[in-house]
């Protein structure tokens, strides 16, 4: 049997560094596409694409999408102006990022968002941001020092769908300072930090498999919401007319 196509969204850089080159670069961490191959998918990178119907075409021809994380959503996508903690706004990768979520919701395309990838799915509904967590926590604990990840603990609610992916209460790799605020129409929380941050969104509707989490599971051992994404792709219906 075919392994499920998984794409996986990039980053888009102005300038990356590889012996001696330095070049603009779409590129993406390797624990993202190593993670699909241990769940047993087929990982594709899919770089951001400006034409006005790539999204869409890129979702015709995948069986499960992966939003990744990276850099701050714009807050002008949620009519807020920027904070000072906030950084320099992708705009390519927002206007890219968005159009495969409304593809696949379109599609019913089964849905795996990371960290950013849940804040993105969140102002897709109409939802909000904080733009600096530990001013709302008091703490920093959801991020190491630059380039590290912390971790704490999270847990599931009961009777949701991430429950069922994760049963137990679970230690998670984290490294972000904006989380959800108001939670966009639609979605549901559905797993907490012990200072009550929003760490897991669902559906509150039954539909196609479709979670997103605040922590990084590509930089942890756990394949399980990998798996469930995975298990998900391979058991989809292919589109009409493909």
């Amino acid at each position: 049997m075919a392994k499920p196509v998984i794409g996986i969204s990039t980053y888009l850089e102005d300038a990356a560094q590889w012996r001696e080159w330095r070049l603009p670069a779409a590129l993406l961490p390797v624990g993202y596409h190593q993670l699909v191959q241990r769940a047993g998918g087929l990982a594709v990178l899919l770089p951001p694409d400006p034409a006005p119907d790539a999204a869409r075409q890129a979702v015709a021809r995948i069986d499960g999408l992966v939003i990744a994380g990276g850099p701050d959503v714009d807050p002008a996508r949620y009519g807020a102006a920027p904070h000072p903690e906030t950084g320099p706004p992708a705009r390519a990768r927002d206007a890219w990022e968005l159009a495969l979520l409304g593809a696949a919701s379109e599609a019913g395309l089964p849905l795996l968002g990371i960290c950013r990838g849940m804040q993105l799915l969140n102002v897709a509904h109409g939802g909000t941001l904080l733009q600096h967590l530990p001013e709302a926590v008091g703490h920093g604990g959801h991020g190491g020092p630059p380039g590290t990840f912390a971790r704490h603990r999270v847990t599931p609610v009961p009777g949701t769908h991430t429950a069922r992916v994760l049963p137990a209460p679970l230690s998670v790799p984290t490294y972000h300072h904006q989380a959800v605020d108001r939670i966009g129409t639609g979605l549901t929380a559905s797993a907490h930090a012990t200072d009550g941050t929003v760490e897991a969104l669902e559906f509150t509707a039954p539909g196609p498999f479709a979670l997103a989490v605040q922590w990084h599971p590509e930089a942890a051992d756990d394949t399980r919401l990998m798996r469930a994404l995975v298990t998900a792709a391979a058991g989809r219906e292919a589109p009409a007319g493909s």
